[in-house]
């Protein structure tokens, strides 16, 4: 019996997948190890930094074709992006059909999902082509249910089957099938979903997930210069860090691989030599050379400061001040508290219209000493599996904005100790990053 081979799905995001040049990449990356056996194609991205994405193109024929407009000279750029991209490559293969069904659909006012989902559609048959691989529809096995949320189960099912009648085959992102057989897409940046979608169906055994950077950095490059790249991050540090904004992955595409433990795999398409960032359920070691994992931040946080003696031996008080955000709609982001105090920070966005509202029924609701509002606040967060087994993080964390003459207006520590997550006031957003970025990365 000879050995079992590894099975690798392969995702590649728009700017891989923007010209002929990137589908040569592509294709050797694929073709360089015979376990990559599954891709998954999003639209073509930009070229550069003044082009147009596809998906954004075809989005304004569905304007266009809304407001009963000539949608001719957009779906010609389209089309001609793809026959550029098609005679580049030297294929004895042709779109032409396939565009003019297209066309002839947007004009008959197709929704706005199908319309949306050609870009994928069409790059992943364009791909399928030059590889010599079998095409597969993400509507012929990606199914939603009646309220448009994805269908796991019958997924499963149906995509197993599909992909165990092919040894290699190419898959367009980003969509699948409702119920009534019409077209339904996940939100943008939905092909990692489907690439997560097809790992955790055919049981592979990595997600290898195709972009333009070389892993996940430890802070946004764009405001720290030079950040060092994650070797290795655990689905629990990413939740934590994705929910400030940091990554480089669709936040729903972690849930299928991490509910089967599949591990994911970073990479750059532009380098594919280096490593990237492996996204584990378990990691290698706890032991981090950085100690902290990654920094972020979030910005646009207001705190509700509700304070009350003995508010600790009031039975149902911090129910009552939450219910009088749920009743607005109004989710919390954390809940730091003392004895007597309680505060509850929120998105100002999501409290603009109805910070009056709220702090009246609160008042009704509690009968506090005082409720205070602080607004123009932002959270960074500090996180790493390496600060539960170090000493004194949390003293490094807040000598560092003690010496930078940072004000701390809130501390709150995960009861997991993967995380600290400071407030500090908005002016000092990127000087607070810096700070403990150059605190554990001399």
């Amino acid at each position: 019996m000879g050995c079992k081979h590894m099975v690798k799905v392969v995702k590649f995001g728009g700017s891989s997948l923007a010209d002929a040049n990137q589908f040569r990449k592509v294709a050797d990356i694929i073709k360089s190890d015979p376990d990559r056996r599954y891709a998954v194609a999003s639209a073509p991205g930009k070229r550069d930094s003044r082009d147009e994405k596809v998906t954004d193109m075809l989005l304004q024929c569905f304007r266009l074709a809304c407001d009963k407009r000539d949608i001719s000279g957009t779906f010609d750029k389209i089309a001609a992006r793809y026959n550029g991209i098609i005679k580049d490559l030297g294929l004895d293969f042709s779109l032409d059909e396939d565009l003019e069904g297209i066309k002839v659909a947007i004009s008959h006012h197709a929704s706005r999902d199908y319309i949306a989902s050609r870009g994928e559609y069409l790059n992943a048959k364009i791909l399928a082509n030059f590889l010599g691989y079998p095409f597969i529809d993400a509507e012929d096995c990606i199914f939603f249910d009646e309220n448009g949320t994805l269908d796991s189960k019958k997924t499963d099912k149906k995509m197993s089957a599909v992909l165990s009648l092919h040894e290699y085959a190419v898959l367009p992102g980003f969509y699948g099938a409702m119920p009534n057989g019409t077209i339904r897409t996940f939100s943008r940046g939905g092909s990692d979903i489907t690439g997560s979608i097809v790992a955790k169906a055919i049981g592979a055994d990595l997600y290898e997930n195709w972009t333009d950077v070389s892993g996940m950095l430890m802070a946004d490059p764009r405001l720290i210069k030079d950040p060092l790249s994650i070797p290795e991050i655990t689905y629990k540090e990413l939740r934590e860090l994705s929910y400030m904004g940091a990554t480089v992955l669709h936040e729903d595409a972690i849930f299928p691989v991490r509910k089967a433990k599949i591990p994911i795999n970073i990479r750059n398409t532009n380098d594919p030599a280096a490593p990237g960032t492996m996204i584990v359920d378990k990691a290698s070691s706890n032991v981090v050379e950085t100690v902290i994992t990654g920094v972020a931040g979030k910005k646009g946080i207001t705190s509700i400061h509700v304070e009350k003696d003995m508010m600790n031996s009031e039975v149902g008080f911090g129910r009552k001040v939450l219910e009088v955000l749920e009743n607005h709609n109004i989710s919390f982001e954390h809940l730091p508290s003392g004895i007597d105090t309680m505060s509850v920070l929120v998105s100002s966005a999501a409290i603009e219209e109805c910070k009056g509202s709220i702090t009246a029924e609160m008042v009704k609701a509690v009968d506090p000493d005082s409720i205070t509002i602080m607004e123009n606040l932002c959270l960074i967060a500090v996180v790493g599996r390496g600060m539960v087994s170090t000493e004194g993080v949390a003293a490094r964390i807040f000598t560092a904005l003690a010496n930078a003459h940072i004000n701390i207006r809130m501390i709150d520590q995960g009861s997991s100790e993967l995380n600290i997550i400071v407030a500090v006031e908005e002016h000092d957003y990127q000087k607070t990053l810096e700070a403990i970025y150059h605190e554990f990365v001399k």
